[in-house]
């Protein structure tokens, strides 16, 4: 059985590729510290799993992560932990800092220790995001060649991690290879992100605040889809490269909650009245719109993503109605951001 360690297995993306590996039979090994935005309860269920090891630690712990490598001797690292909100970001972009580059280099510098006493084979799959290309005028996508160009200090911090990590693939030879990944959205997302916060506010009779003119596009993937893609990058993808991961659906944020709202209405019966969507101050440094050209993905390793953007949207819907428990469990934890607005 292949060990696999997740950094930020407790978040949202990181909880569904821990049970997505799982379902898989890895043996997967679970490294999260547990900030405001993870949430345990999807995982809670694993607690007696032969198959899953937790440890709550910091990947700026060095020791302990070596530790664990060392202890555990795993086939591939999935590297998720990071501070990932752009409002967060502009509000106090220290802990995308000390998070999304110092963790970073403290991670490549623990591989890179572990590698020297070790010669079992290793990957580092980091996830990265579409945000570093930066704003995308309409009829271009970003492929993997095409320049960094981030525009809050959540997109920079992850556009410096991936340059710290194509140059210790270079200079040290590190086994890592980078994934740049569109909006992802599915079960188990903390509601400061558009979708979850939109759904939050529709089952809680609440306005539906929308940045601008609610015309900002952006290429949405659900997170089984990706779970799936970074699976097929570590089993196939070649070290040193990069592989744009998306779906090639792009949709504007006022269309989201339009759909969310018809689909609220005609498949779940709800009705609330009091439920409009609200236009509020543009965000700071506002980015148009994100789009990736994936076609290397699809070529090189044959993966395309499969979800229609409607049915994954109602599925996600019908989870969170059937998962209430959940926003009871993180309420206390529910974000007040700039605006005033309780997300």
């Amino acid at each position: 059985m292949k060990k696999l360690v997740v950094t930020g297995g407790s978040g949202f993306i990181g909880s569904n590729l821990v049970k997505f590996l799982l379902n898989k039979k890895y043996f997967v090994i679970n490294i999260d510290k547990l900030t405001y935005s993870a949430s345990s309860y999807s995982l809670n269920k694993l607690e007696n799993s032969q198959n899953y090891r937790f440890y709550k630690h910091d990947i700026n712990n060095k020791n302990q992560i070596y530790k664990i490598l060392n202890k555990y001797k795993p086939d591939g690292i999935f590297n998720l932990a990071a501070e990932t909100h752009v409002d967060r970001s502009i509000d106090d972009p220290k802990n995308f800092i000390n998070s999304n580059i110092l963790g970073v280099y403290n991670l490549l510098q623990v591989l890179k220790k572990y590698l020297r006493k070790n010669k079992k084979k290793i990957k580092l799959i980091h996830i990265s995001t579409d945000e570093v290309y930066g704003d995308i005028p309409f009829g271009k996508r970003s492929d993997e060649k095409s320049s960094y160009n981030p525009s809050s200090p959540y997109s920079a911090s992850k556009a410096s991690a991936d340059h710290l990590v194509k140059s210790f693939v270079r200079t040290y030879k590190l086994p890592v290879i980078i994934s740049n990944c569109c909006n992802n959205y599915g079960p188990n997302q903390f509601p400061e992100k558009l979708i979850p916060k939109l759904i939050f506010n529709i089952l809680n009779n609440m306005p539906l605040p929308i940045y601008g003119a609610g015309k900002n596009s952006r290429e949405w993937i659900h997170v089984k889809d990706h779970c799936e893609a970074l699976l097929r990058i570590f089993i196939k993808g070649k070290i040193g490269e990069s592989y744009n991961v998306g779906s090639n659906q792009n949709i504007s944020n006022l269309m989201i909650a339009k759909r969310l709202l018809k689909i609220s209405k005609y498949k779940f019966f709800i009705n609330n009245k009091k439920t409009k969507i609200k236009f509020v101050k543009d965000r700071p440094g506002h980015d148009f719109r994100y789009a990736l050209n994936s076609k290397k993905i699809l070529k090189k390793l044959s993966w395309k993503a499969k979800i229609p953007l409607d049915q994954g949207l109602s599925q996600t819907f019908n989870w969170y109605i059937n998962n209430k428990v959940f926003f009871k469990s993180i309420s206390k934890k529910l974000y007040i951001n700039r605006l005033g607005l309780k997300i």
